[in-house]
């Protein structure tokens, strides 16, 4: 009756057919065989909701099935497609009559037939997916290590350089094209370097969690001493751009590399990790505003700093409550195990503080108006994701994370018309001088 619900939590684990049937058939001798498939129906309620439409309890299936045909009920489904451009999961339940009404699960009280749908967002691949899909089989996994099938990461490591190059350009002017080029460069590389440096470290702890199975030092396309020689080509790489700025930028920025190899340690060690990925991926905000002037203006960079710190423990403690369930399991710490239920009340604390930073940077730079227009965007853009999160659902969590890229563009934008609007400020000041020292 419950091989069915076993054999479906062994598939959705990725065991190997071999493998499969060994660990079914050991199963099926045990006494406690009806634990085991209500443990496998329930760890994966998700999947076996959506799939076969179990709930919590064991439903017989197949070709066992037949015998409780009398007494238990019967369910198909299919799909399509409708205008929305949703996968829509039509689902047709008949109950028989039954003297056994204990046996039926909660969704399904009364006798006779029903029809439920249920829409399912569609996953639209990126550009950069079907790129990764074109390439030859033999680089697939080196651009997969970099993760370049998902480029929000360069992006919000990007977004705090961009911010300080932007924001330490003369009044009236346009950013530096060839140091945004530049920085675009070293985002992209380092975050790759970093995400090889991360799954060397991590690849054992990678083949335990659902969501990283699929990386290719877990599933063996890539050895770890590949990943090392290809990691030192990267960091190769990374030096050649740095090497393009000035020799305070060479020296400021190779001092982050220490904080590059410390971070995915941390997540052994305390619940703080995302603070330090705060302090590792916005040092581009230090870093930005150097390459322009050949040093650090404190009382622009270091409240901007901060601000970016905090802006990335918002976007990872919600990223993080993808996995904290595995992350329980496995003994990881993060801050979305810490805040736990409160993460809501947590993350209304960073945004907060996030803003306080910018607004405090700009007034140093003396900024003009566009710039605290796209602080309150991004304000109003940080309460709507604390106010819809649902941190119970990965789907969620994933798409709120990914939605920050908006943030690092709408204050992009900002400083860059905040910087254009500053000269007509200082023009106007110069006019009330002049007509000061005429009085």
């Amino acid at each position: 009756m419950y091989r069915h619900a076993i054999l479906c939590g062994l598939i959705v684990r990725k065991i190997t057919p071999f493998s499969r049937h060994s660990i079914l058939d050991t199963c099926l001798k045990i006494s406690s065989v009806r634990s085991l498939a209500s443990c496998m129906c329930t760890n994966r309620r998700s999947f076996c909701t959506r799939k076969w439409g179990y709930n919590s309890k064991v439903i017989p299936y197949g070709s066992l099935a037949k015998q409780f045909s009398q007494s238990q009920h019967y369910r198909c489904s299919g799909t399509y497609r409708d205008r929305n451009k949703h996968l829509v999961r039509s689902k047709t339940t008949t109950v028989l009559p039954s003297c056994k009404k204990s046996s039926l699960p909660q969704a399904l009280p009364k006798e006779g037939s029903q029809r439920i749908s249920e829409k399912v967002p569609v996953h639209v691949p990126q550009i950069s997916e079907k790129l990764v899909n074109k390439c030859p089989l033999h680089v697939q996994p080196y651009l997969k290590l970099m993760r370049i099938d998902r480029p929000i990461g360069t992006w919000l490591l990007y977004w705090p350089c961009g911010w300080s190059i932007a924001m330490g350009a003369s009044a009236g002017c346009l950013p530096s094209l060839e140091m945004l080029s530049l920085f675009a460069i070293g985002a992209f590389v380092m975050r790759g370097a970093g995400c090889t440096i991360n799954d060397l470290w991590d690849r054992d702890i990678d083949s335990k969690v659902a969501r990283t199975q699929d990386r290719p030092l877990v599933n063996g396309s890539i050895s770890p001493l590949d990943a090392v020689i290809f990691l030192m080509g990267q960091l190769g790489v990374g030096l050649l751009v740095l090497l393009q700025l000035n020799a305070y930028c060479v020296v400021l920025g190779a001092s982050s590399l220490g904080l590059v190899i410390l971070y995915p340690l941390m997540k052994r060690v305390t619940y703080w990790p995302q603070f330090i990925l705060g302090l590792t991926f916005n040092w581009g905000a230090l870093l930005g505003w150097a390459a322009i002037h050949g040093s650090v203006d404190l009382a622009v960079c270091l409240p901007l700093y901060l601000a970016g710190t905090c802006w990335t423990i918002f976007y990872d403690t919600i990223y993080a409550h993808q996995d904290k369930v595995d992350d329980v399991l496995l003994g990881i710490k993060s801050t979305a195990i810490k805040f736990g239920d409160n993460t809501k009340l947590w993350l209304s604390g960073f945004g907060t503080s996030m803003i306080g930073g910018l607004l405090l940077s700009g007034m140093s730079c003396g900024i003009g108006w566009p710039y605290y227009a796209s602080v309150a965007a991004v304000a109003s853009h940080l309460a709507s994701q604390v106010y819809k999160l649902d941190i119970n659902n990965p789907s969620d969590c994933a798409n709120k994370f990914i939605s920050n890229h908006q943030v690092g563009l709408i204050l992009f934008l900002g400083i860059v018309l905040g910087m254009l609007s500053k000269v007509e400020k200082e023009n106007e000041e110069k006019a009330n001088k002049q007509v000061v020292q005429e009085c």
